[in-house]
């Protein structure tokens, strides 16, 4: 029986951002992870310069290890079918990266026992320890494992009483193509609806696509009219060898799930923490991950939901459930979203300066 300070379950930017800060204070730590890395994780994937101090990391570190780092300096958005505003910014104030590599050097930079592809297939409690897969045993479990993570799904015991986000996403090689996305600026396409957006995003010699909404109904609808944009617009000259990749999460703040029991701390987006705004999840991620291990760190090994409340009551206030706008209200405010949209002033100060890249924060 492998026993250890803390077992975090998922190596993500929150598992392995939690495990760092647990181990720079002398922890013991185990991350066990369902994939083996560097793992194929498909996502817009662009950070903010929030996420890289939040991290203790300077991007210079990260661009000099080779890895990819795709300054962005600007955003091209519209309403599918509508204009585009273009928004250009004097200085660099995001970045693309590509999340098999970001994730695979978080959780190596973190230096704790990494358990890949291994999944979590069973724990209990026994007293005072949780016995993880009947090999693990530790004081305290963190689920970290994303929408599906098991711990999560496990402290909660039901159906989770939102839907989450949806969404389809394809990462590939441009292989020599020529393509219309500019590397330094995403293009942000908005349904109709506003019930979801789709994106563009250059990664150096990497192009990124995707689509997600918020309503499941006709998801398959909004692909394919997507597809048939990107091709009939010359922005992507290969969708047959488009491979699209879907996964899910909660993006309506902390509370859809319970995020403390005895021994247990739920973070990043297996505790719903992407913004509703954008869905970006690697920055609560990875400050939820800090934020679960400074409380840990100051409970002195007390593990007792008494003990870990503070760190609910501190997510609840920094992430808000958000709530959806009363139906009758609906085509009203949807209407008037679509004509903000095509406003330059409401674009940079509100959609993108305060949702998008979150830099009043």
């Amino acid at each position: 029986m492998r026993s250890c300070d803390a077992l975090i379950v998922g190596g993500g930017p929150a598992g392995s951002t939690c495990a760092r800060a647990l181990r720079l204070a002398g922890w013991n730590v185990v991350v066990l992870d369902r994939a083996r890395f560097p793992r194929d994780k498909v996502c817009g994937g662009w950070v903010t310069p929030g996420v890289f101090r939040a991290l203790d990391l300077e991007p210079g570190e990260y661009r000099a290890t080779g890895l990819v780092l795709q300054e962005i300096t600007g955003f091209r958005t519209s309403v599918i079918g509508q204009p585009a505003v273009e928004t250009t910014y004097a200085s660099v104030v995001s970045y693309a990266i590509r999340r098999c590599e970001f994730d695979n050097f978080l959780l190596r930079r973190a230096q704790v026992c990494v358990l890949d592809n291994r999944p979590l297939t069973a724990i209990r409690r026994e007293r005072d320890r949780w016995i993880a897969n009947d090999a693990i045993e530790s004081p305290v479990v963190i689920g970290a494992g994303g929408h599906f993570c098991p711990v999560a799904r496990q402290l909660q015991g039901e159906r989770d009483p939102l839907d989450p986000v949806i969404a389809k996403e394809a990462e590939f090689p441009l292989d020599g193509d020529d393509s219309s996305i500019d590397q330094q600026i995403p293009e942000l396409f908005f349904c109709r609806d506003l019930e979801g957006y789709a994106w563009c995003v250059r990664k150096g010699d990497y192009l990124n696509i995707g689509i997600g909404r918020r309503l499941h109904e006709g998801f398959t609808e909004h692909l394919r009219d997507f597809d048939a944009f990107l091709n009939a617009t010359g922005r992507l000259s290969r969708s047959s060898a488009v491979r699209w990749r879907g996964h899910a999460y909660h993006a309506r703040g902390a509370g859809v799930r319970p995020l403390v029991a005895d021994g247990v701390l739920i973070i990043g987006d297996a505790a719903g923490l992407a913004y509703p705004e954008s869905g970006e999840g690697i920055r609560p991620a990875v400050e939820s991950g800090l934020l679960a291990a400074r409380m840990l760190i100051a409970a002195h090994g007390r593990v007792t939901r008494d003990a870990l409340q503070p760190y609910e009551t501190a997510m609840l206030a920094a992430h808000s459930p958000s709530a959806p706008t009363p139906k009758p209200l609906a085509p009203m405010v949807k209407a008037l979203g679509r004509t903000l949209l095509r406003s330059r002033a409401f674009t940079r100060h509100v959609m993108l300066d305060r949702w998008f890249l979150r830099s009043a924060q």
